[in-house]
């Protein structure tokens, strides 16, 4: 059977997306079916240029090219040129696009492109549900994604389940769940007690995280330590005592040692994708305190796993519940049984492969 040609187009390759990509490219490089190339930009500082593909499967095509993160139509019609020249060459059969910019770069630049490639996209959260923007970029991004989905060719691939209902009012839409390479993260899960219980989320300090809550939260919990793995432009908004900041790791491996030190994974965001790290906290059988939107809900079983909030006060009362051992215990057990049966990646990047293969043996039926 001659390998299908797979090329994924990816902005940035940093926090959730870069774990998820790691992943992606170890499944995808183990299958026979398939050929894979992964365009990628790299921008981020939690992220080292020169180690970037590490840990990342060397049997995998990397091209690495210039894409702004931001909006700026002069370097986006460039790279969508220059994308599109890529695309000529690979004559790829399948052409995935993840996240909002690169779903409007990519969908250019095949229009520019001389490909017949079949176009899947994946927003990995869509733009239009921020909320550091205005309401009327917000009406604009949603306007963008229904014009995409309207003019250019493609399927959306959700990667959560709340995605998925958003994708499906916008065109033809797939889900296939993000997940997590259960085998290596479980290596992480060593016996540890604190001194007192650890309060902790893994990420970059952005505005989407919502430091200020989690900077709240600390200050009212005086009695308990709290932890930020990560870093980023908003450290300064972390001003409680008894928070420690990790700041930068190029290392994941580093991270999830963290990671496993808390007691408790706390996720205040404003707004997720699917995020790949309350899919590790749950893997490491943390209890996870989340605000209810889309992403966090979709991962955490209220009551079941750990709890979602929508107020500061409510968030009080769940963190203040976990003070007993017994609880976060057994939340903990719970949260890792679901991540077994539904955010495997070995299970789930599979089946993407196999949806791209049953689209194109459609599409060659069809002639």
């Amino acid at each position: 059977m001659k390998k299908l040609k797979v090329v994924h187009v990816v902005e940035a390759l940093g926090g959730g997306v870069y774990s998820y990509f790691c992943d992606l490219s170890k499944v995808f490089a183990k299958d026979e079916r398939v050929e894979t190339y992964i365009i990628y930009s790299s921008g981020r500082n939690e992220v080292n240029k020169a180690t970037i593909l590490d840990k990342m499967a060397p049997e995998i095509n990397y091209v690495l090219m210039d894409m702004a993160s931001s909006i700026s139509p002069v370097k986006d019609a460039h790279a969508a040129r220059e994308l599109a020249k890529l695309l000529n060459g690979i004559q790829a059969d399948i052409i995935h696009l993840h996240s909002s910019k690169a779903g409007v770069i990519g969908k250019l630049a095949i229009q520019l492109s001389k490909t017949k490639s079949l176009v899947y996209y994946t927003p990995h959260g869509y733009s239009f549900l921020r909320k550091d923007i205005s309401a009327s970029k917000r009406t604009f991004f949603k306007a963008v994604e229904r014009s995409m989905s309207s003019f250019f060719p493609g399927s959306t691939v959700a990667c959560g389940d709340t995605e998925y209902n958003y994708a499906k009012n916008l065109g033809e839409a797939y889900l296939i769940r993000n997940g997590v390479n259960l085998e290596n993260i479980r290596k992480h899960l060593l016996e540890f007690s604190n001194p007192r219980m650890t309060v902790g989320i893994l990420g970059r300090i952005t505005f989407a995280r919502n430091p200020p809550l989690f900077n709240r939260l600390a200050h009212h919990f005086s009695e308990l330590d709290f932890m930020w793995i990560g870093d980023g432009d908003l450290r300064d908004q972390l001003t409680a005592p008894n928070i420690k900041i990790t700041g930068w790791f190029t290392d994941r491996e580093e991270g999830l040692r963290y990671l496993n030190g808390l007691d408790v994974y706390l996720q205040p965001s404003l707004w997720e994708g699917l995020p790949i790290s309350i899919i590790e906290a749950m893997a490491l059988e943390k209890p996870v305190v989340a605000s209810k939107i889309v992403g966090n809900k979709d991962l955490v079983r209220h009551g079941q796993t750990g709890f979602l909030f929508e107020s500061f006060e409510v968030a009080v009362q769940q963190i203040e519940s976990l003070k007993k051992e017994e609880l976060r215990r057994t939340l903990g057990q719970r949260a890792l049984k679901v991540v077994e049966e539904n955010f495997d990646c070995t299970k789930n990047f599979s089946s993407l492969i196999d949806l791209y293969v049953s689209h194109l043996g459609n599409k060659e039926k069809k002639g």
